[in-house]
């Protein structure tokens, strides 16, 4: 069930969806609504944490994942076809908020296969994080709506928005608690999916509707002089309202499988 504030916003978002490959510059999309920039910029960001423009450029970056898997269009094209003009400047903020460069991840099927299954051999693979500072550490718990057989990616972003390595991140083999200890003060943003057992590396890939996912909607804030409150967050089917989800989810498995599979042996 989507948040009832701002529901007009709602409009704007299935436009926006709909509309992906044409222009939406902020006065159209302010106008769609009836609003002035300003005060549509300011609800937009207030219901969905991000920018408006911030927020379609993010579904162009989804759409490029999506043409990158499902096409031979050249990257130069899918460039153009995302309104990118500048070939350099699309790759370069690609390889940034989704982690590897447009080849890398049109090549990254194999081995994202490769990872899962890595992961599904393992045994027992909850980190153990000793807690040095209790004030500069953040746990909670993660519940989901639907019971499923997998693995979770939990992390935390500087941004409300799952783009980029996050700055906190590990891997989990099943619902319950979470940790992450000797955070840095500073301000996050919690961010987790699910991907089953099984599921195919075209679909984790492009993680739009078949993965469960949470997020914080208010911002985490660590201090060193007091402590952050416990978490309670659940994982739920994709929301017109959720951002993409643009860090590569194969990129967070290989990551945690350098950390932790040495420590098992």
């Amino acid at each position: 069930m989507m948040t009832e504030r701002y529901s007009e916003i709602d409009e704007v978002i299935a436009y926006i969806h709909k509309n992906i490959y044409e222009p939406l510059p902020l006065s159209l999309l302010a106008g769609y609504i009836g609003y002035s920039p300003y005060h549509f910029s300011r609800i937009f960001k207030d219901r969905i944490g991000l920018p408006p423009l911030y927020y379609v450029s993010s579904l162009r970056l989804e759409k490029a994942k999506d043409l990158l898997l499902h096409t031979h269009l050249s990257i130069r094209d899918i460039a153009l076809e995302i309104g990118q003009q500048s070939l350099g400047t699309f790759t370069t903020r690609f390889s940034e908020r989704v982690g590897v460069t447009p080849s890398q991840f049109r090549n990254s099927m194999e081995e994202a296969d490769k990872h899962l299954l890595s992961l599904q051999s393992l045994n027992d693979w909850r980190e153990s994080m000793p807690i040095q500072n209790p004030n500069l550490t953040v746990e909670g718990t993660i519940e989901a709506t639907a019971p499923f057989q997998g693995v979770i990616l939990i992390g935390l972003f500087a941004k409300p928005i799952p783009e980029g390595f996050p700055l906190y991140g590990t891997l989990l083999p099943s619902v319950g608690s979470f940790r992450f200890t000797d955070v840095s003060p500073g301000t996050y943003y919690l961010m987790a999916t699910s991907v089953p057992w099984g599921m195919q590396a075209v679909d984790f890939l492009l993680p739009q509707s078949t993965t469960l996912r949470t997020r914080s909607r208010e911002p985490i804030i660590v201090t060193s002089n007091s402590k952050t409150r416990h978490l309670q967050v659940t994982l739920h089917v994709p929301r017109l309202d959720d951002p993409p989800i643009l860090i590569s989810l194969p990129l967070l498995m290989n990551h945690f499988l350098k950390r932790v599979a040495p420590m098992l042996r």
